[in-house]
C-alpha cells in the first residue's frame, strides 16, 4: 500500500481542446485505480472532472464528489459519479474536499482549478496542512504558472524553501512518486496545531 489512501483531485469542468488534456485526467484515474487510491473531487460528471472520476470508479475505487446546489445542474450530466455530497457554498466545498484528502493534484484547467490549487499551496505555506500539493504538467500547461513562481522566488516575494511546496511532474506515476517522497522544508507562517482551534468554516485536517 502507498502513502496516501485518497487525493483531492482538481481540474477543469471543460475537457480542453485537445486530446492529451482528456488523455492526462484518464491515465491519472487509471493511475490512483493501480494504487488503491480512493478519489475526492469537485462533483461533476463533464469535463476532466468526469473522465478522472468515472476512471477512478470503475476501477473499483471510491469516489467522492462535493458540489455546491447551485452547480449540481451546470456540472452534472445526467447520472452523478459515486458518492455525491451537496453543500451550501464553495467555501464548503473546498474545506470538506481538503478535510477529506491525504495529498492534492491539480489537472489542467481554469480559474476554479487555478484557485483551489493556489489555496492548497498557501494554506502549505501558513502551516494550516502539511500535505503533497502536485500539479500534473500535462503538455506543458502549467509552465507559465511555474515559471511565475519562480519569478516570485526571485523578486523577494516567495521565500526559496517555499518554492518547493509545488510539486509538479508530466505523468501521473513520476508525479505520484514525488508526493510520497515529500518532505516539508519552508518555514510555517504558523504552527499547524495552532490552526487546529479557528471557526467552523476552516477544516480540521
Amino acid at each position: 500500500m502507498g502513502k496516501f489512501k485518497t487525493i483531492c483531485v482538481y481540474c477543469g469542468s471543460k475537457p480542453g481542446n485537445r486530446q492529451i488534456f482528456s488523455d492526462a485526467a484518464l491515465e491519472l484515474g487509471r493511475e490512483l485505480v493501480q494504487r488503491k487510491i480512493d478519489l475526492v473531487y469537485g462533483g461533476g460528471s463533464v469535463g476532466l472532472m468526469g473522465l478522472v472520476s468515472q476512471a477512478v470508479l470503475k476501477g473499483g475505487c471510491h469516489v467522492l464528489g462535493v458540489i455546491p446546489a447551485a452547480l449540481v445542474p451546470l456540472e452534472i450530466s445526467g447520472q452523478a459519479v459515486g458518492e455525491v455530497q451537496i453543500v451550501s457554498d464553495m467555501h464548503e466545498r473546498k474545506a470538506e474536499m481538503a478535510r477529506r484528502a491525504d495529498a492534492f493534484i491539480a489537472l489542467p484547467g481554469g480559474y476554479g482549478t487555478m484557485e483551489e490549487l493556489l489555496e492548497m499551496i498557501t494554506w502549505s505555506q501558513l502551516g494550516i496542512h502539511e500535505k503533497p500539493v502536485g500539479l500534473l504538467n500535462a503538455d506543458g500547461y502549467y509552465d507559465c504558472l511555474l515559471g511565475l513562481f519562480d519569478k516570485g522566488v526571485q523578486e523577494g516575494f516567495i521565500k526559496p524553501s517555499s518554492r518547493n511546496i509545488v510539486i509538479s511532474a508530466r505523468t501521473p506515476g513520476e508525479l505520484i512518486q514525488k508526493m510520497e517522497e515529500y518532505i516539508p522544508i519552508h518555514d510555517q507562517v504558523a504552527p499547524t496545531k495552532s490552526w487546529k482551534v479557528v471557526g467552523p468554516t476552516m477544516p480540521k485536517m
